[in-house]
């Protein structure tokens, strides 16, 4: 496949957490770099777990030439906190942010913190910092798991750009019709800022479905079926994998989307792979 118009790739890593992990994403995010990314993003454990190594990894790929983007947590954060952190990233050159309400860890009993939902914590930002970041939000086209109807969820959505978001990062799904879908519903409501598919690989069959039950992302029963056949054959489920996000991949630029954000798992080869078959990789 050609893609017809410009396609922007940005990519998600998790913070590692011992010496190797760290010599491993450093040699992922290199071999990235020929997708010419717009920007990495950072996430964190619940309830803000690991936020210093968030830091230590977000400077150091904003140090490396490319725009790191740090996500921050309602969860456990205090307008103190969440203060100094915004002025330690504007030290430091960063100009992104990922604001999200965050999930509490498990067994959670403490407070949530100061701020209940991510609209607060977008305005608080912007209060704090002004146009100083881009804001980026995150999407629910199948609905959050905690919503009590779509219809709701919508609204708190919109909350979020009325309150400054900059653009949206989808979670991940494998029905191009429930992204479709909602974007028709966004702009029905005046919503116009970026909506950016989240695209995550497949690589394993037992830890797909149980994080897609834990966060309410549907993987459709023709490919659970098909993923639990071929849950013993790595090669056979990797080719599968791939063939099946590229065909989403595809199906949704030929709707319109001009920006795709991997979930990469700190792997480079399968965000590659798929941008290889997309001819998007510079």
């Amino acid at each position: 496949m050609t893609s017809q118009h410009a396609i922007t790739i940005s990519c998600e890593f998790f913070p590692p957490r011992t010496e190797k992990g760290v010599e491993s994403l450093r040699r992922v995010r290199e071999e990235l770099t020929v997708l010419n990314p717009e920007y990495y993003s950072v996430t964190f454990g619940a309830g803000g777990s690991t936020q210093a190594q968030t830091f230590d990894t977000i400077v150091e790929i904003q140090q490396s030439g490319i725009d790191a983007a740090p996500h921050l947590s309602c969860i456990a954060s205090t307008a103190e906190n969440i203060r100094q952190l915004l002025h330690d990233y504007q030290e430091k050159g960063v100009k992104r942010i990922v604001a999200l309400r965050g999930d509490k860890p498990s067994g959670w009993v403490g407070r949530l913190g100061e701020f209940a939902y991510a609209n607060e914590l977008v305005k608080f930002i912007r209060e704090e910092t002004g146009n100083h970041f881009t804001i980026e939000v995150a999407a629910y086209p199948e609905v959050h798991p905690q919503a009590k109807s779509a219809t709701t969820d919508l609204d708190f959505f919109k909350q979020k750009v009325d309150a400054g978001a900059n653009a949206a990062i989808t979670q991940y799904f494998y029905n191009a019709d429930s992204y479709t879908y909602f974007l028709d519903n966004c702009q029905k409501l005046g919503i116009e800022i970026p909506i950016v598919p989240g695209i995550m690989p497949i690589y394993n069959y037992e830890q797909l479905i149980r994080f897609s039950d834990t966060c309410g992302a549907e993987v459709p029963r023709w490919l659970r079926q098909r993923l639990q056949t071929l849950s013993e054959d790595k090669t056979g489920l990797r080719e599968f994998g791939l063939d099946v996000i590229t065909h989403l991949c595809e199906r949704l630029i030929q709707e319109g989307a001009s920006s795709l954000h991997f979930y990469t798992l700190n792997h480079s080869d399968f965000t590659l792979e798929i941008a290889k078959r997309l001819n998007i990789a510079r």
